[in-house]
C-alpha cells in the first residue's frame, strides 16, 4: 500500500481485518499535514463510525457540525446535512485525522513504515510486481500481489502504470486557507457565493476556525502576487463575515491548491488506485476525505473476492471502478459547474429561491452538497417540481406581486 492518508491507511486497515498481510508505507511520518479541505461529511463520518474509529475523532475535541449554511446574498439556506445514523460533520485537521487513522491501521496488523520513499514501481512482464525504495535504514525491494497506489494526485504507483484517463476538467478554482482564532461557528459550516468569488469557513481543532477563499484560476497568476490582500478583499464582498474576522486573529500562514478533475481506470495486473491516485474533483464541495472512505471500502471488497478466489480480478475490480463512478459522477459535474464560480441559470436562480424558507427544500440542499443524498436525486424533476410548488403555495417573499417564481436578476452580490 502507497500513501498512509485517508484513502490508503483505510484500505491498509480493511484489508488487515480480512485477515490479509498488508504493507503501509508513505514518505512522511505522522503526525503530519497536507494540504487539505478539511470537511469530512456526515456520511464519512459514518464510515468511521463502522469501522470504531468515530469516538477516536470526538476524543480529540473535533468540534462537530450540525448546519451547513449557503449564504447567496439575498438569502441564506441553511440546513442539516446528515442523517438520522450519521447527523453531523466535522472539519479534522489532517495532522490528527491522518495519525488516527495510521494507528488504526497499525493495529489491525499492516505493517506500517513512515519516512519510506518509493523510487520505483516495479513492472514484470506487464505486470505489477512490487516496490523499490529507501528510508533512513536503507534500500529495500518489497514484492506484493497487488501494489494499492493511495498517494494522491502526483501517484508514482499511477505514474508508472499509465492508466486510462477519462472526463477530465482543467483547473477551474484557485483557492486558499488559513486558521483563525476568535471566530466562534457554533457548530456551523457557512459558505458564502458571491460573483466570481466563494469562501468558506468551518469549526476545527483547538477553537480554530478554517476558511478558505477561492477565484477563478484564469486569476491564479495576479493573484498569488498578493494573496492576503485578494483573501481578504474576497471577505469584504460580504460585510456582515467581514467585521466577525476583524475581531479574529490569524494563526497559520496560507495553504492553498488548485485541481484539476480526472477519472482513472483504477485498476490493472497487479495494481490498483484508490482516493486522489484514482479521482480527484475541485475542492468546492469538499468531497475528497469521504471520498477516500468509501472508496477503501469498495476496492477492500473487490480485491476481497480476487483473492478470496469468489471472483476473477478483473471482474471484482470492473466492478470496483462502475460503483466508484456511478456514485460520484454526479457530483463531480456539480461540483464542476460550482468551480466555475459563475452566476447560475435562471432555473437553478429560481429553485434556489423556492427553497428559501422551506425547511425541508434547505435540508436537502444541505445534504446535496455535502453528498447524503446525489445532486441527480436533488435535482430531479419531481423534486424540483415539489420545491416549487411549495414555494408557489406558501407565496414565500421569492414571488412577485403576481404570484410568478421571482428570479435572481443577475450575479449575486
Amino acid at each position: 500500500m502507497v500513501g498512509a492518508r485517508c484513502a490508503g491507511s483505510p484500505t491498509a486497515m480493511l484489508l488487515a481485518r480480512k485477515g490479509y498481510r498488508v504493507l503501509l508505507i508513505d514518505r512522511a511520518t505522522f503526525p503530519s499535514d497536507t494540504v487539505s479541505t478539511h470537511i469530512l461529511h456526515p456520511m464519512g463520518a459514518g464510515a468511521l463510525a463502522r469501522w470504531g474509529l468515530l469516538s477516536r475523532l470526538d476524543a480529540t475535541g473535533c468540534p462537530t457540525i450540525h448546519t451547513y449554511a449557503f449564504d447567496f446574498g439575498p438569502f441564506t439556506l441553511a440546513g442539516a446535512p446528515g442523517t438520522r445514523k450519521a447527523p453531523v460533520g466535522y472539519c479534522p485537521r489532517r495532522t490528527i485525522l491522518d495519525k488516527l487513522l495510521v494507528d488504526a491501521a497499525a493495529e489491525a496488523g499492516a505493517e506500517v513504515r513512515e519516512g519510506f520513499t518509493v523510487e520505483e514501481v516495479l513492472i514484470e512482464d506487464g505486470r505489477v510486481v512490487g516496490i523499490r525504495g529507501r528510508s533512513k535504514h536503507g534500500a529495500a525491494i518489497e514484492r506484493a500481489r497487488v501494489v494499492v497506489g493511495a498517494d494522491g494526485r502526483r501517484s508514482i504507483v499511477s505514474e508508472a502504470v499509465r492508466p486510462e484517463r477519462y472526463d477530465e476538467k482543467p483547473r477551474l478554482l484557485a483557492g486558499y486557507y488559513t486558521y483563525w482564532s476568535g471566530l466562534p461557528m457554533d457548530g456551523r459550516f457557512e459558505t458564502y457565493i458571491r460573483d466570481r468569488r466563494g469562501f468558506a469557513a468551518a469549526p476545527t481543532h483547538d477553537d480554530l476556525t478554517m476558511v478558505i477563499v477561492g477565484w477563478p484560476y484564469a486569476e491564479f497568476e495576479e493573484n498569488k502576487k498578493d494573496i492576503e490582500g485578494n483573501y481578504l478583499k474576497s471577505i469584504e464582498l460580504v460585510p456582515a463575515f467581514a467585521d466577525r474576522l476583524r475581531s479574529a486573529r490569524r494563526e497559520a500562514r496560507f495553504a492553498g491548491a488548485a485541481v484539476p478533475g480526472y477519472f482513472c481506470k483504477p485498476y490493472g495486473p497487479g495494481w490498483a488506485l484508490v482516493g486522489d491516485a484514482g479521482y480527484d474533483r475541485d475542492f468546492i464541495t469538499g468531497q475528497g476525505i469521504m471520498d477516500a472512505f468509501h472508496e477503501a471500502e469498495l476496492c477492500v471488497d473487490a480485491l476481497d473476492k480476487s483473492f478470496s478466489g469468489a471472483r476473477p480480478f478483473e471482474d471484482a475490480m470492473d466492478e470496483y471502478q462502475r460503483n466508484r463512478d456511478a456514485r460520484v459522477k454526479p457530483m463531480y459535474d456539480f461540483t464542476c459547474q460550482l468551480a466555475a464560480l459563475e452566476p447560475p441559470p435562471p432555473e437553478m436562480q429560481q429553485l434556489l429561491a423556492a427553497a428559501n424558507g422551506n425547511q425541508k427544500a434547505m435540508d436537502d440542499f444541505a445534504r446535496m452538497n455535502a453528498g447524503t443524498i446525489s445532486p441527480a436525486e436533488f435535482f430531479a424533476p419531481e423534486n424540483v417540481n415539489a420545491i416549487t410548488a411549495v414555494a408557489y403555495a406558501t407565496c414565500i417573499p421569492s414571488h412577485d406581486g403576481n404570484g410568478r417564481l421571482a428570479a435572481l436578476s443577475g450575479p449575486v452580490d
